[in-house]
């Protein structure tokens, strides 16, 4: 790849979730997150597409979901990422020990990995979510939680980990994105992309057995590119590298082309903007459904069939 196409780290992490409402009651009371975009999968929009970020949903701290109410539940394995990292500020990992204990939500750790003190949740569906403690992570995080002290909050993505039956090719893959190796600590590699936060893509080797992407598994991973243009040229060269990837696709609060890396995991270049300020003011993100221009005639029958909603903060 050109040395000018270097990804600037994840842009967000997209997963299947079941209940909506257990879905936001979740990331909002529990984690503090913001919802910062109720609408729809564009390509099936019966069906919600929620969006948790900080205040303003910035590119780096985004976590959002398709929530399937009837969705069986998947497993995790090879071809998935299998883990999302958040970052924490590291004087709040005993915080939010605690308050998870308190809320009964089991946690595993902390435990010392990639010299980084981590602690494992599930939520509802499964999905795996890790608080890291970053000490050099100095994002604000989303400040109006009512859940959560601004001074402990979720500063933003922090890495995802992919597991692979081969982890070689991927390793290439990442290489030729222009993500530089971090590390090795036994079957885990680290690789991190340019980006002031957010950087890392860890790839466990030798994983057993298929997994079944459903409820409670990450649907994909998208990397930050600045712009259209940039996105573009993206799309050229993975195309002259014989690497199946689609048309550039509007999805209203950027722009996205998708490709599969070789063990499977589903990659995403999203642009930074034009962001989600672009239909509704910062002050009153997610808290009502947008939808965009080419499904406004449908509004009517989609919220019919969309069940009722309280954001909850």
């Amino acid at each position: 790849m050109s040395t000018e196409l270097t990804p600037h780290g994840l842009h967000h992490v997209t997963a299947v979730a079941g209940d909506p409402q257990r879905n936001v009651d979740f990331y909002v009371t529990v984690l503090g997150l913001r919802l910062v975009k109720r609408t729809v999968n564009f390509d099936a929009p019966q069906v919600y597409h929620l969006y948790y970020g900080d205040g303003g949903g910035n590119p780096a701290t985004l976590l959002t979901f398709f929530p399937w109410p009837d969705v069986r539940p998947g497993r995790t394995g090879a071809g998935l990422t299998t883990a999302t990292s958040f970052a924490v500020p590291p004087e709040s990992l005993g915080w939010w020990q605690g308050r998870l204990a308190g809320l009964g939500v089991p946690v595993d750790g902390p435990v010392t990995r990639d010299d980084e003190e981590v602690l494992t949740l599930r939520d509802p569906d499964g999905l795996v979510v890790e608080l890291v403690a970053a000490p050099g992570d100095h994002r604000s995080g989303w400040d109006g939680s009512g859940h959560v002290p601004a001074e402990h909050a979720v500063r933003g993505l922090h890495a995802v980990t992919l597991s692979e039956a081969d982890a070689e090719p991927t390793h290439r893959m990442l290489a030729e994105l222009g993500m530089s190796h971090a590390g090795d600590d036994g079957p885990r590699s680290r690789f991190r992309a340019d980006g002031p936060a957010a950087t890392a893509v860890d790839v466990l080797d030798g994983v057993d057995g298929r997994g079944l992407q459903a409820g409670g598994t990450v649907h994909h991973i998208a990397f930050r590119v600045p712009d259209g243009e940039t996105q573009q040229r993206w799309r050229d060269e993975l195309v002259a590298r014989g690497l199946e990837v689609t048309e550039i696709l509007d999805r209203r609060y950027f722009t996205s082309i998708y490709f599969r890396e070789p063990g499977g995991v589903l990659f995403e270049l999203a642009t930074d903007g034009p962001g989600f300020t672009v239909d509704e003011p910062l002050l009153e993100l997610g808290r009502s459904l947008r939808l965009p221009p080419w499904l406004e005639p449908d509004r009517a029958s989609i919220e019919a069939n969309l069940p009722a909603l309280t954001a909850g903060d």
